[in-house]
């Protein structure tokens, strides 16, 4: 029996190799670096149901050309002559619609609650790892007054949605932040939202999965596929030839160059963003996005993690020491009296979020394939929605029913 080849070794492709191998199936996994260093272990490390909106929000065309003129600006689209730059582009621009996205709150409100149980799941599923889900909630620290009225409506709109959603002063905010100054108008404050250390789980899975016989093909690249009419019968990399039973397409900011090679559209940009650590003095306690500045704050005890932007770069990985000033710069402009310091460049990890036109992930059949499944496209919430992309494909892979509508998910919905 051939086995299910996935391509993409990120959480995403991970948790999917997860599910697969718990329904008996032989699963290999092809990844182009050495697995040790990606995007799914060092980003802010949050479980947010909260996230019901898509990047593609009313207004981001707006902010977007504001923001394009400041090289540390919270979203930022490098103007550069780029065919694909552009189609994504006018895509995005599509589906900033009101219309559009209300269609699409619901799907990444039963995706992202789906996988926060499953989270649930693992964990107790898994008790000896290290692998913590503290269930702390979310702040969305604000504090100008146009911000707080953005953030007081998003609450009121998850409200709607069955999310708990509070709205706090100022007070409120510093009584959840005994140790240190918050310099806030206010805050909304999820207690759904969990968050965990994405490099602790990332080790935890791998290391599972090479107990339950997965075999992993690192620092492998995929250079075309073998097919015979509907169906992929091997992939072709520069370390030989690997047959094939089925794929999953989980590359990451790469997928839509995967997507090319079989000759389907897959619009998708990667968005870089940075994260650094910092000694957690004086210690922070709550997860808090501060929303003016989009940056996330993820505090682990001794230390926590700074991160943010979302710059729309292909698939450049070069560090841009102004993006990570822009984060640097906001921790004292919350949190006046914490100690921060500017890391150095070798501290300073970045990862590509691999972003739809309308934020939705593609999950699903690849177009004019029989035997080719993608999970791609999650933007800042892959390791938010991974456990749940995993199931799903898994159940399509077995051919069973879904365990959510998956039509607003469509990998063709492009073509």
């Amino acid at each position: 029996m051939k086995p299910t080849l996935i391509i993409g070794g990120g959480i995403v492709g991970l948790f999917t190799a997860y599910f697969l191998t718990k329904e008996g199936i032989a699963v290999e996994v092809i990844d182009q670096t050495d697995m040790q260093d990606n995007c799914s272990t060092g980003n802010a490390g949050m479980i947010t149901p909260s996230h019901i909106i898509p990047l593609a929000a009313p207004g981001m065309i707006s902010k977007g050309i504001a923001w394009m003129f400041s090289s540390k600006s919270p979203f930022y689209i490098h103007p550069r002559l780029d065919y694909k730059l552009a189609k994504w582009c006018l895509l995005f621009f599509k589906a900033t619609s009101e219309s559009q996205v209300n269609r699409s709150i619901p799907y990444l409100n039963h995706l992202t609650l789906f996988s926060k149980a499953l989270y649930q799941e693992f964990q107790a599923e898994h008790p000896e790892s290290t692998v913590h889900l503290s269930e702390k909630g979310l702040m969305m620290v604000y504090q100008t007054e146009a911000v707080e009225k953005e953030e007081i409506e998003l609450a009121h709109l998850a409200k709607k949605y069955k999310l708990e959603a509070e709205v706090l002063n100022a007070a409120d905010v510093q009584k959840l932040e005994p140790n240190l100054e918050v310099k806030a108008r206010g805050a909304v404050y999820f207690p759904g939202d969990a968050h965990l250390d994405p490099g602790v789980l990332y080790s935890y899975v791998k290391k599972y999965l090479v107990a339950k016989g997965v075999k992993f093909h690192p620092n492998t690249q995929v250079l075309g596929f073998e097919n015979t009419g509907h169906k992929v019968q091997a992939v072709l990399t520069d370390k030989g030839k690997i047959e094939a039973g089925k794929i999953v397409l989980c590359g990451g900011a790469w997928t839509a160059e995967l997507a090319k090679k079989l000759n389907f559209s897959l619009p998708l940009m990667g968005g870089k963003g940075y994260t650094f650590i910092q000694n957690n003095t004086p210690s922070i306690q709550i997860p808090t996005i501060l929303t003016e500045r989009k940056v996330a704050v993820s505090p682990y005890g001794d230390f926590v993690r700074f991160g943010g932007t979302l710059e729309i770069a292909g698939t450049n990985q070069k560090v841009n020491i102004n993006r990570v000033k822009g984060i640097f710069e906001s921790i004292n402009q919350y949190y006046p009296t914490f100690q921060a310091k500017f890391p150095e460049e070798e501290q300073i990890w970045k990862g590509l979020r691999p972003c739809s036109p309308d934020g939705l992930p593609y999950i699903g059949m690849a177009p004019g394939y029989e035997n080719v499944l993608v999970g791609a496209g999650h933007a800042m919430l892959g390791l938010t929605m991974a456990p749940a992309t995993g199931r799903l494909l898994t159940e399509l892979h077995q051919q069973k029913e879904t365990s959510l509508e998956m039509k607003g998910f469509e990998v063709g919905r492009y073509n």
